[in-house]
């Protein structure tokens, strides 16, 4: 009996460091797929907001013009896509913020796990 637990007890020292070098590796893994979707989303969100910004420089002008040629209803409807593609720039401008926040943590979150993985190598 006493080698038997002699045995269980060796067996755990051996492998309880591999299991847990595994469980730092799933966790680098998982912290660069995060980082590598928060760039994504980070990206797409700038591309929409230069989208935007474009929508909202042409609106300007279609308003500007309907003005001039004195079609007022054509200048509401022009203010009124004027308006929503701001907020849409709004709201882009805010979900950059969250991800760059988000890029930020995960990013420290990779360095924080890749450190404890080096550490427990040492």
């Amino acid at each position: 009996m006493r080698h038997i637990t002699l045995f269980v007890v060796l067996a755990l020292a051996v492998s309880a460091p591999r299991a847990l070098s595994a469980q730092d590796s799933s966790d680098v893994k998982r912290d660069r797929k995060e980082v590598r979707h928060d760039r994504r989303e980070l990206r797409d969100d700038r591309r929409e907001i230069r989208h935007d910004t474009k929508e909202i420089r042409r609106d300007r002008r279609e308003v500007r013009q309907d003005l001039r040629n004195g079609d007022t209803t054509e200048a509401r409807r022009d203010a009124r896509d004027l308006r929503k593609d701001r907020r849409d720039r709004r709201h882009d401008a805010r979900d950059a913020r969250r991800d760059r926040r988000d890029l930020r943590q995960d990013r420290k979150d990779l360095h924080e796990d890749k450190q404890e993985k080096k550490d427990s190598t040492d």
